[in-house]
């Protein structure tokens, strides 16, 4: 009889809340499959929309009855963000993770029902099978989406053009396009943001705009937009960047809610943002008791797991 797994679905859980609700997201870190487990650009994005959520492109109020397809879902983590704030979500992934994927939206989304089944608030959230470049699974998702997002989709290069011949075949001319990416090699990643800004309209979102816990120096979130025929560009280009000034203002709202070490938190968000090593920035986010919040402590494992691919042993 074969022993137990460490982590399966059944036993590995990340419980996360999000605007007030307690979410659990199984996970299988140890499949084959890297769409089963919870990575951490999905914990910032999904953060990133709370904390940005009271006024502005990503209320509710606007948001309500916007479609949204996730691209890469994985364990779903950033669509439900998105399906909290009334949105209508589609999470796609490659078929071996769809079980999973199914499992923790149909979870969750009786969790949110339990708790409030009055509330009007929540959107939808479904399951679809989408493998990048496959036609037949584009024109079953129903494209174009008011929303593509996508969290940690970019790890290796020959990946790249079918994400883009996807994103260009879900998209309309007012698709926004919301990703969410952890720096793991510079090559790739560089030839990412060549391949966006030949085709999209890139801005960076700052790190001060993220939540001030969920975040580090090698994620980053980016808003995108298509780039529209020549001759009103410029109006594109101020509509995106009204969307980065209005989660600028909902940064200023939020000031007045903040107490107790707001100065120290953002002397601890410079010296994270100003790109020195990790090691410097994780020794900085330690609490003064020596204890480590989950999150710290998820950065801290990924940190050491990429020092040790580093290492060469002679």
């Amino acid at each position: 009889m074969e022993p137990d797994r460490l982590n399966s679905p059944s036993t590995s859980a990340i419980i996360l809340e999000v605007l007030g609700h307690q979410l659990q997201f199984s996970q299988d870190p140890n499949s084959k499959h890297l769409g089963t487990t919870v990575w951490d650009a999905s914990m910032v994005l999904v953060k990133f929309l709370e904390r940005n959520c009271r006024r502005g492109r990503f209320c509710p109020s606007k948001l309500k009855g916007k479609r949204v397809i996730e691209l890469g879902a994985g364990c779903g983590v950033a669509g439900f963000g998105m399906a909290l704030l009334g949105c209508d979500v589609v999470a796609t992934d490659q078929i071996e993770v769809l079980p999973l994927l199914m499992r923790n939206a149909e979870r969750n989304t009786a969790r949110i029902m339990q708790k409030d089944s009055n509330s009007d608030s929540f959107g939808s959230i479904q399951v679809a099978e989408l493998d990048w470049g496959n036609e037949d699974h584009i024109r079953a998702v129903d494209p174009p989406f008011d929303y593509i997002i996508g969290t940690d989709v970019v790890y290796a290069e020959h990946l790249l053009d079918p994400l883009l011949q996807t994103i260009l075949a879900l998209s309309g001319p007012k698709t926004t396009i919301l990703l969410g990416y952890e720096i793991r090699s510079t090559n790739v990643h560089e030839r990412m943001l060549d391949m966006w800004k030949k085709n999209f309209e890139v801005k960076t979102v700052p790190k001060a705009k993220m939540d001030c816990n969920y975040q580090h120096p090698s994620i980053q979130l980016y808003i995108m937009g298509m780039k529209p025929p020549a001759g009103i560009i410029e109006n594109r280009i101020s509509e995106l960047e009204q969307q980065t000034d209005e989660v600028e203002m909902e940064d200023k709202a939020l000031k007045d809610d903040e107490n107790g070490g707001s100065s120290n938190t953002k002397n601890r968000l410079e010296d994270c943002s100003s790109e020195k090593v990790h090691e410097d920035c994780e020794l900085a986010m330690k609490s003064p008791n020596g204890k480590l919040t989950d999150w710290e402590a998820r950065r801290l494992g990924s940190m050491t797991a990429r020092l040790l691919q580093d290492v060469k042993i002679t």
